[in-house]
């Protein structure tokens, strides 16, 4: 693989002239005048297995660095989201364990197809496996750039086709019982409530949830500012009641959690040390309460994400006001959500059919 920036290759050390003694059990080197033990076969052995694995230490080493540079440039350069990162840092890992000795330079389209059959054989999602490819694609584009390769072959390679799944929702009245979950045995109701009602009022991700800080909430004028994916930001209306929600676990539960921090938090939602909450943690106490409301297991913070979309144009609203709304950089990506609602589908079958 290239040599990442700073790493030295050193010579190995040379001895200016070894004598043995044969009549001897242990043998002696003379270097430079010094008589100095030699090691008997056993050790010598045990010595050329650490030799060995020197340079494999090496290369490891290397892949951090250059994993390491990679990530730097795709936060700085590219821009892209916390999580996305540090999945494609993480994929970028198992690139290296497939590459082992080889070098970068040298490998062929042909050997890169390689590494998406393996892919297969560790029975990942396809979603995953085309995420792995689209890595070693901006990868190999990032080595053009520093100057490490002048060809990029991963350009070559072909992501397979991904079904495109038809999410799912919860119906209304679901929605209205699985927000009612949290209960005064509950640690922090309030600020569970206050979760679970702004997933659903503002259709935000988990991590953009975690990320809102105290100045993004607008209460009074009733709406929110969400940064999303590539730090682009938008602002998302919030009904009154997801407003009152807010408002009292700030009054209430809020000042407790902040006076176990070390410091002043800025952010919105806390956890129970007073720091911002892990979008795991977001995950885990939806699971908690969809298996209070005995909903199915598949139920997620997306779901409701999904929900908040597909309500909205079941009541009406515009396909490009819902792509605002929910962040996405292409409204295709919104189209899915036209799929969903069957109702608004079969008023569409209903006046423009006409055998309907």
């Amino acid at each position: 693989m290239a040599k990442p920036p700073g790493d030295h290759h050193r010579e190995p050390d040379h001895y200016d002239r070894r004598l043995y003694r044969a009549n001897s059990s242990k043998l002696t080197e003379t270097v430079e005048g010094r008589e100095a033990q030699v090691p008997t076969r056993e050790n010598a052995m045990a010595g050329s297995k650490r030799n060995l694995l020197k340079p494999l230490k090496k290369r490891a080493h290397a892949s951090q660095r250059w994993a390491a540079s990679f990530r730097d440039y795709l936060r700085s350069e590219c821009r892209l989201a916390r999580n996305t990162v540090a999945a494609y840092g993480r994929d970028l890992i198992r690139f290296f364990q497939w590459l082992g000795p080889r070098r970068v330079e040298e490998l062929t389209i042909r050997e890169l197809s390689d590494y998406a059959a393996w892919l297969h054989t560790l029975e990942l999602a396809p979603a995953s496996i085309s995420r792995h490819i689209v890595t070693v694609k901006i990868f190999f584009r990032y080595l053009q750039l520093e100057g490490v390769l002048s060809d990029n072959r991963a350009e070559l390679l072909g992501s397979q086709k991904l079904w495109q799944r038809i999410p799912e929702v919860l119906a209304p009245k679901m929605v209205d019982r699985f927000l009612q979950a949290p209960t005064s045995d509950d640690p922090y109701p309030l600020r569970d409530r206050a979760i679970l009602e702004l997933l659903y009022a503002t259709g935000c991700r988990a991590s953009e949830l975690c990320d809102l800080r105290l100045r993004d909430m607008h209460l009074d004028e009733r709406f929110c500012l969400c940064h999303g994916k590539g730090n682009k930001q938008r602002l998302v209306p919030l009904a009154a009641v997801s407003a009152g929600a807010v408002r009292r676990y700030m009054e209430s539960e809020r000042g407790r959690l902040v006076a176990q921090a070390k410091t002043v938090p800025e952010w919105l939602i806390l956890s129970r040390s007073g720091r911002r909450l892990r979008r795991e943690a977001v995950w885990e106490l939806v699971k908690k309460y969809v298996a209070r409301c005995g909903l199915r297991g598949g139920v997620s913070p997306h779901t409701l994400r999904h929900s908040f979309a597909t309500h909205l144009l079941a009541g009406g609203a515009d396909l490009r006001q819902v792509q605002e709304m929910l962040g996405h950089a292409s409204i295709a990506t919104t189209q899915i959500y036209t799929h969903v609602d069957q109702t608004r589908l079969k008023q569409v079958h209903r006046e423009f059919h006409p055998r309907a």
